[in-house]
């Protein structure tokens, strides 16, 4: 397929993304529409700030590397009426300090959440991954191995952020830095070969 012409591709990038309801990844637009990843990026700019611009009912969302389409927030309560669905159950203290935990460690595993919040976090752990805020991403190479969890796409959706550098910075106290310590101790012991001593 020839490339798609300015006005053409557009409109293309726009239907895509009507059409998925999903977040997109930009290598997989660009295979669709035949063009660059510099075109499509310039192309869903362009849709951003129009929809932006001329206050449309809709938005244009960029979350890593993938785009989608969704509603204005400012339009959710006349969906939610349209479509007569209840507003979804908003996440309790716990909950959001299990997951700012996660947010900012991330990979974490459960033990260290319980380490920081001092208080067993299972329920709230089992949540968030049902809600699809989070995920396993892995274990950790420790006795057990242990699972290591991370936030999702749905998490920068549902806050609004673009990726993790949009978090706003988290503000240090001794506890949280003797933590990061002890941490990065224990990490140091892992890594050194059996019979070496970890440098100072």
């Amino acid at each position: 397929m020839e490339q798609l012409e300015e006005k053409g591709l557009y409109a293309a990038l726009e239907a895509v993304l009507f059409a998925s309801g999903e977040p997109i990844p930009m290598q997989r637009l660009c295979l669709a529409l035949d063009a660059s990843e510099e075109d499509v990026s310039a192309g869903c700019k362009h849709l951003a700030d129009e929809y932006s611009y001329q206050r449309r009912g809709i938005r244009l969302l960029k979350m890593n590397d993938s785009y989608q389409l969704c509603s204005a927030p400012e339009y959710a309560e006349p969906i939610r009426k349209a479509l007569e669905r209840r507003k979804p159950p908003q996440l309790s203290q716990p909950a959001l300090e299990v997951l700012s935990v996660i947010a900012y460690y991330q990979p974490t595993t459960r033990a260290y959440v319980e380490q920081v919040r001092g208080v067993d976090s299972s329920y709230t752990v089992n949540l968030l991954l049902e809600r699809g805020l989070i995920q396993e991403g892995g274990r950790l190479d420790a006795p057990g191995r242990p699972v290591l969890f991370q936030t999702t796409e749905l998490f920068l959706r549902c806050f609004g952020l673009t990726s993790l550098d949009d978090l706003p910075a988290l503000p240090q106290s001794e506890e949280a830095e003797r933590l990061a310590a002890e941490l990065l101790s224990a990490q140091s012991r892992q890594d050194t070969p059996e019979g070496e001593e970890a440098p100072s």
